[in-house]
Parts: structure tokens; C-alpha cells; sequence
């Protein structure tokens, strides 16, 4: 397990952070749509992005649940390794996304990244946007959104899209009230996550680092389709649900 004392805290609005006997609870709530509450572990505040600790290849172990049914959780949770792109708890420059993760988003969220993956849920995925066919293919965008609302466009335009940020996605149908345990093998050059012990997703394809570790709770909704510019808010929730991991460790 990796040490409470190598992670720091990030806490905004009405949290609870409490560390268990093998790893630690992360809970937000009640909470209204105008102030955003946050309870999260990082290891990468205060270094700038050069800086973040971790870089393929490595495995990520650990076990997890949630407070509630995926049709009552509210806002975003999850667990994994990014670039921090809009320098929350730091004040750095935006840039473009990396990630290589465990993510759950409610609605009205709907990052709708990969061709037939619904935009919520509970997902594994991976994200590069700093890839030269990204950067090749950006000056299309006034173009290209509008045709993505065409539907039969959008399944023969989009996958080229979907290549060049390095998205891949599954959704994962588990009951999350459980313990189940995760695993993500970040290679140079692929990507393998597991749960409990089956492969749900491999792909050849991975971010390049460095990235840090983050493992948050909040109430955060982001819409990110390829037909529609990005939209943030925030959600209510009426009650106290949170994230628990247990036997959280990284190795080669």
C-alpha cells in the first residue's frame, strides 16, 4: 500500500477524508449546484507537470467501492495517473489532457469520447491529446463539429478523431457497492486493465508520461462530445457518498 504520508490531500466544500485500516474513504456531500466540493489524493501538488512522478512502464493494484448504486451516484470519481490539464490546486497553465484511469461520471455529464461507449459511467479509458495527429487534425474542428451531428458522418469521420486524442474506453458493468479489484498495466507503447483479474480493455496504444497519481470524489459534470463544445458544472447531491480504495500499490 502506498504510505497516507506520499499523498497529499486536495479538500473543497463539504468533504471528509478518513484513512482505514488498509486505505482510505473519500466522501462529498450534501452539496449544493453552486459550490463545488472535492475530497481527493494526489502525489503531484506543487511540482509543475515535468515533474510528476510517474511514467510507463508500471502496474497499479488496488480494491474499490462506492457508497451507492451507479444510478444514485452523483458528479466524478475515479483512480489513476494524469496531467493535472487544468491545474487544479495549482496555479499552472491549462494545457491538453493526458490519462490513463478508473473514471465514473454521472449525468449530465458525457464525455462521449469513444465510438459507441456511453458518455457516463463507470469506465476504464485512456486519453493523449498531445499527439502530433491531434495537432494535425485541430484547425478541422469549426468544420468537423457540425458534420459530427450527422449521424452517419459521425460513425465514418469520428474514429479518425478518436485515434488522434488516444482515446479508449470500455464501460464497466459491475455492482460498485462491492469490493472488486482493479488493475492497469501503463506500458510504453499499451495499455491493460483488469478487473478482478479478467481484461476488460487492452489497447496499443497509451499516454505518455509523466503523469501523477490522483483518487478523488466530487460533484463536477463535464459534457465533451465531438459535436458540441465543452461544458462544465457542477450537481447537487441531498446526501454523503464517497469513493473507498483499500490496497492501493504501484510497481513495475
Amino acid at each position: 500500500m502506498i504510505p497516507f504520508n506520499h499523498l497529499r490531500p486536495l479538500l473543497v466544500g463539504n468533504h471528509q477524508l478518513t484513512s482505514t485500516a488498509t486505505g482510505w474513504r473519500l466522501a462529498t456531500g450534501p452539496t449544493v449546484a453552486t459550490r463545488y466540493t472535492n475530497a481527493q489524493l494526489d502525489d503531484y501538488q506543487g511540482l509543475p507537470r515535468h515533474c510528476f512522478p510517474w511514467r510507463p512502464p508500471l502496474t497499479l493494484t488496488l480494491r474499490a467501492r462506492v457508497s451507492h448504486p451507479v444510478a444514485q451516484l452523483r458528479g466524478t470519481a475515479g483512480c489513476g495517473f494524469w496531467n493535472n490539464p487544468f491545474g487544479l490546486g495549482r496555479q499552472q497553465w491549462p494545457t491538453l489532457p493526458r490519462a490513463i484511469w478508473f473514471i465514473f461520471s454521472s449525468p449530465p455529464s458525457n464525455m462521449a469520447l469513444a465510438l459507441d461507449v456511453p458518455g457516463p459511467g463507470w469506465k476504464a479509458a485512456t486519453l493523449d491529446a498531445w499527439r502530433w495527429p491531434f495537432f494535425l487534425l485541430a484547425p478541422t474542428t469549426p468544420i468537423a463539429m457540425p458534420l459530427m451531428r450527422i449521424r452517419p458522418l459521425y460513425r465514418l469521420l469520428w474514429p479518425l478523431g478518436q485515434r488522434s486524442i488516444g482515446v479508449h474506453e470500455t464501460l464497466l458493468t459491475l455492482d460498485l457497492m462491492q469490493w472488486h479489484s482493479y488493475r492497469l498495466v501503463w506500458s510504453v507503447k499499451a495499455a491493460h486493465f483488469f478487473v478482478d483479474d479478467q481484461p476488460v480493455l487492452q489497447c496499443a496504444q497509451a499516454p505518455g508520461g509523466p503523469l501523477g497519481l490522483v483518487i478523488w470524489k466530487d460533484n463536477q459534470a463535464m459534457a465533451v462530445t465531438p459535436w458540441s463544445l465543452p461544458k462544465h458544472q457542477l450537481v447537487a447531491c441531498a446526501e454523503e457518498q464517497w469513493l473507498e480504495v483499500a490496497d492501493l500499490a504501484i510497481g513495475t
